[in-house]
């Protein structure tokens, strides 16, 4: 292929991705949805595959950038004025977190486990569970989420108290399995953590959906929920 038409190919490949972009808005990487995401490497594959081919025209590259912006600017307005598509089409968000109760089922429905669930605490400034009223997982894949009002931000000097910062937290135990590595960071074992299951009431460890250590706030544990209101 000469390097005419290679020039032409890439210059109406440009100019068509940037006729997209502005007739389907702008959107910044974060709020991209996992479609968007996914449409965005289909369309560059779209470009990149039929720049180079000799055996591919000018007028094909335009007639599948044409076809693509029509499909992806239907789906844009229906998702935008019917609403009750939106959910099938583009997903709705999860509340994993609820009154300060893990949603366990919820957690699987989107495939997360705690580990996951407490980085993108951790990503907010959160290092527990217990600090959590609200926690939303977003059709883009960010949390978003509203703290317990006794752990809102507030300066202790402020109150004339003096300063007691928790440690890390711990994941000792999730969906009935006793997590040995985190036993271990902290220096105990199994039976230390049952007895101190014990002591708050708990003696069924399938029964126990998470529980973590805090240094400065000790255990903290979450039981199976069965239903949410």
């Amino acid at each position: 292929m000469d390097m005419g038409m290679i020039s032409v190919k890439l210059i109406a490949g440009f100019l068509g991705l940037w006729i997209m972009t502005r007739c389907l808005g702008k959107k910044e990487i974060s709020q991209l949805t996992p479609f968007d995401f996914v449409s965005s490497l289909m369309l560059s594959e779209l470009v990149g595959n039929t720049v180079y081919q000799e055996d591919v025209h000018l007028g094909q590259l335009l007639f599948s950038l044409a076809v693509w912006f029509i499909l992806s600017y239907v789906f844009e307005k229906v998702t935008q004025y019917a609403r009750k598509t939106r959910g099938p089409l583009e997903g709705s968000p999860s509340i994993l977190i609820r009154n300060g109760q893990v949603d366990v089922l919820e957690m699987k429905r989107n495939r997360l486990d705690f580990e996951q669930l407490l980085m993108m605490l951790r990503q907010k400034d959160i290092f527990s569970v217990r600090e959590v009223s609200y926690a939303i997982f977003e059709t883009n894949g960010s949390l978003s989420v509203m703290k317990n009002s006794e752990y809102e931000a507030m300066q202790k000097s402020d109150l004339g108290l003096a300063k007691d910062d928790p440690g890390l937290t711990y994941n000792l135990l999730e969906n009935g399995r006793i997590n040995e590595d985190g036993l271990k960071a902290i220096g105990k074992d199994s039976l230390w953590l049952k007895r101190q299951l014990r002591q708050n009431g708990y003696d069924d460890l399938e029964a126990i959906a998470y529980a973590e250590w805090q240094e400065g706030r000790g255990l903290y544990v979450l039981e199976h929920k069965r239903n949410y209101a």
